[in-house]
């Protein structure tokens, strides 16, 4: 079983960007579709983004298109969230998530068998 563990979180003001990191042990990283969530105080967890296996696909929440890229690196192990132009409403904690299956569910939380502990993002105004 995979194991998942997010960095790259902190406070940064609107209009800045972060890069999440989301590092995956084991040698079947390759194998699992990938996933970001977020989830702010009070509200349910959200798709952010997701890409496929090799990284070819990709699927992105709208109103995070265009701000945001998801990328991978299969040769570590490691998929990438560039957020950038963050606004207050993107503070949340930040989720990366593992799923065997791409297609039309690939947006809902049910979909991730292995989640990692969360990262906080905090934009100040």
């Amino acid at each position: 079983q995979v194991q998942l563990v997010e960095s790259g979180g902190g406070l940064v003001q609107a209009g800045g960007s972060l890069r999440l990191s989301c590092a995956a042990s084991g040698r079947t990283f390759s194998r699992y579709v990938m996933g970001w969530f977020r989830q702010a105080p009070g509200k349910e967890r959200e798709f952010v983004a997701a890409i496929n296996w090799s990284g070819s696909s990709t699927d992105y929440a709208d109103s995070m298109k265009g701000r945001f890229t998801i990328s991978r690196d299969n040769a570590k192990n490691t998929v990438y969230l560039r957020m950038n132009s963050l606004n207050v409403e993107d503070t949340a904690v930040y989720y990366c998530a593992a799923a065997n299956a791409w297609g039309p569910l690939t947006m809902s939380p049910g979909t991730y068998h292995t989640w990692g502990q969360g990262t906080q993002v905090t934009v100040s105004s």
